[in-house]
């Protein structure tokens, strides 16, 4: 996104022509055949092995109900949170069922009329996911189910740490920043950044500001939007201390998240970069950008390392998940494909590929990646799950912090900056 002005104009040409080709494909009437309804789903699998399972779903759905067609797409995850999604609401030609992020975001699509309430068509589903749905819930109501939820941390090339010489993970900043000059020796990137999808590098403040703030005044301050306490400011001078170690791949300020092999999650796929801070979903990520197109098996996940000194507990952790929602105006045959997709067969299903930490209870014991295996004992051990800070202040928020983040990253901005941006948000609302 931060390329220069002929890329972001081709850019949002390009994402103008994907909004047209996909709202011409959302139209609720029967899709060729005998077929009566029609079932359009949005969601963010561009690569095997996610996509595929996406697309075994829609076919078993299909097959088990006659006379439903299920048109599945995937699209790139900034094209649909940024573009596609928030377009197709505001145009009244939604898809049926597309990804809905917790927090702010779907507080703002249920305040405006886009979702349909699951609170009682789907209460059985519900209740059996348990605890893990209140992110998505507005006033008491149920707007969109998770399917994923884990927390976020640090995804590691094991073989590149042994050439480098470290033995273990790092369990503080200042042993992070040893290990970053042990890797920089053998001529490696320590750490890819996609800061040119900005969320990727706005993580990194998000964690510092984890770090900097107490829980009482994560718990009071977000919700409050006020941003007055030292510690906001605080979490970006950490950010610029670690940036002076100059720790990131090179051209990282254009560097993309999850698309391609020069993305973030491409280095480290292909042994360029030996580390990098992201979520559940890094594992499949990345082991869909290897060449053989599997999770290699020396990658590892550590948490983030503490801080010393630092006012925050270090057992308070950040992460969210991926939900699904239902258009308001959906046919009623949607439900019943959310509850499948909630169902213990396909939850098992995603787990067992590795794209995620299952949100079903029930799907756990299928996970077979042991990094997942350590995420999910990671979320269990958290003292409080703090969601991804553009999740929690919602839409608004996202560009304006983000952007602000990112040009830390770049130089050109300041701690203060942040702040400001929080602040000047805040006051438009």
């Amino acid at each position: 996104m931060n390329k220069n002005r002929t890329k972001r104009l081709g850019a949002l040409v390009a994402a103008s022509t994907v909004v047209f080709l996909g709202l011409a494909g959302c139209s609720g009437g029967a899709a060729g055949g005998d077929a009566k309804v029609t079932i359009t789903w949005w969601h963010n699998a561009t690569t095997a092995p996610l996509s595929s399972l996406w697309a075994d779903v829609a076919a078993e759905f299909e097959a088990a109900h006659p006379g439903v067609t299920v048109e599945q797409t995937g699209y790139q995850n900034e094209d649909l949170q940024r573009t596609l999604i928030p377009n197709a609401l505001q145009s009244g030609d939604a898809p049926d069922l597309f990804m809905v992020w917790p927090g702010g975001e779907v507080r703002s699509q249920a305040e405006a009329g886009y979702l349909m309430d699951l609170t009682d068509v789907a209460s059985d589903t519900i209740s059996q996911l348990g605890g893990v749905v209140k992110p998505w819930e507005v006033d008491g109501k149920q707007y969109a189910l998770p399917f994923s939820f884990g927390i976020t941390g640090i995804w590691y090339n094991k073989d590149l740490f042994q050439q480098a010489g470290i033995s273990g993970t790092p369990k503080t900043l200042p042993e992070l920043e040893a290990d970053v000059a042990k890797i920089k020796a053998i001529n490696v990137a320590p750490i890819s950044v996609g800061a040119g999808d900005l969320w990727p590098a706005g993580h990194w403040w998000y964690q510092f500001a984890l770090n900097a703030c107490s829980t009482a005044t994560l718990q009071t301050a977000i919700p409050a939007l006020n941003f007055d306490d030292p510690c906001w400011l605080e979490a970006g001078q950490t950010l610029q201390d670690f940036l002076a170690t100059k720790p990131f791949n090179d051209g990282f300020l254009a560097t993309p998240a999850q698309t391609g092999a020069d993305s973030s999650a491409g280095l480290v796929a292909n042994g360029n970069a030996a580390m990098e801070f992201m979520g559940p979903w890094d594992s499949g990520t990345i082991g869909g950008l290897t060449a053989d197109g599997k999770v290699p098996s020396w990658l590892g996940w550590f948490p983030f390392p503490s801080v010393p000194g630092s006012a925050g507990d270090p057992t308070i952790t950040m992460g969210g998940g991926d939900g699904w929602g239902i258009s308001a105006n959906a046919p009623k045959e949607t439900v019943e494909l959310l509850k499948y997709l909630e169902s213990d067969d396909v939850q098992s299903r995603f787990a067992a590929i590795g794209s995620g930490i299952p949100a079903n209870p029930n799907a756990a014991a299928a996970l077979t990646d042991p990094n997942l295996k350590a995420i999910a004992s990671g979320l269990a051990g958290s003292s409080y799950v703090q969601l991804w800070l553009d999740s929690a202040l919602g839409p608004a928020f996202g560009n304006p912090l983000n952007q602000a983040i990112v040009n830390i990253f770049a130089g050109t901005g300041t701690p203060a900056d942040v702040v400001k941006a929080l602040k000047d948000t805040a006051a438009a609302q």
